[in-house]
């Protein structure tokens, strides 16, 4: 696909980290985007950063979703471009002992729920409301492309650590819905990617102290550094340009692959 001025794009999560390199990103293509996050202020501001449009959108809640889709498209018309990079984590142990007490206890089924909702389901929320509004549109080439959408999970889904069984399982299932979902839009002409990135330098991880983030820099086998968002972006603009690019999971990740711990 061609991005160029006049195409338009939502990008999840976008206020912030991987989103806000990819929403930039694209702007400087001509794309009109639409970020959708719960942070207002970082997204009002990134959206008059790059002449886009920020929608309050809380990735678990159709209505929430269904009236952010309206907003974008009513600002930029019908997205053809949706990058889903919404997400988020927590680290508990199935079952634990305390040290100190001896007292048993178990990962609370409400907080497993909570990062399979927002993470899994939220992710496929936007997909199949994203999909249906790209039916709608007139293909692009002689192929009968309509629309590319990029996933992010996470190296966790293929080696996910202690403590990640909520976080890599909804990424897990982020990888293994993105063949099924290419399959069901082929027909319609609209592709599917996702990438599971490693360690990147986001605002999650920039309150860490510095000697933390340098551990994890030197875990990396090369370059021996944190990953960087615009390189996220550069790979999800990849996908989205090459059409040949569907039902694929891609680590970008330096090639690390995660210990136990």
């Amino acid at each position: 696909m061609k991005l160029e001025t006049g195409i338009s794009a939502v990008v999840t999560g976008g206020a912030s980290g991987l989103g806000a390199a990819t929403a930039r990103a694209l702007a400087a293509k001509g794309v009109k985007v639409a970020i959708f996050d719960l942070n207002k202020d970082k997204g009002e501001a990134l959206a008059a950063e790059i002449g886009g449009v920020f929608c309050e959108v809380n990735v678990t809640s159709d209505d929430s979703v269904d009236a952010g889709f309206v907003k974008a498209r009513a600002a930029n018309g019908q997205e053809r471009i949706l990058v889903n990079c919404a997400g988020t984590g927590n680290a508990i142990k199935t079952a634990s002992r305390a040290k100190e007490t001896g007292e048993i206890k178990h990962f609370p089924l409400d907080a497993f729920n909570a990062i399979i909702q927002i993470n899994l389901v939220g992710t496929f929320r936007c997909i199949a409301k994203s999909a249906a509004g790209m039916l709608t549109l007139d293909p692009v080439d002689e192929f009968g492309e309509r629309g590319a959408i990029v996933n992010t999970a996470s190296v966790a889904a293929e080696d996910g650590q202690m403590g990640q069984a909520a976080y890599s399982a909804s990424k897990g299932g982020v990888v293994g819905m993105t063949l099924p979902i290419a399959r069901d839009l082929m027909s319609e002409g609209i592709r599917v990617n996702t990438i599971l990135p490693g360690i990147f330098n986001t605002p999650l991880l920039q309150g860490a102290p510095d000697n933390v983030k340098a551990a994890l820099a030197a875990s990396v086998p090369f370059p021996k550094r944190l990953g960087i968002p615009d390189e996220y972006a550069a790979l999800a603009l990849c996908m989205i340009e090459t059409g040949y690019f569907n039902g694929e999971d891609v680590r970008l990740d330096g090639a690390i692959r995660m210990a136990p711990r």
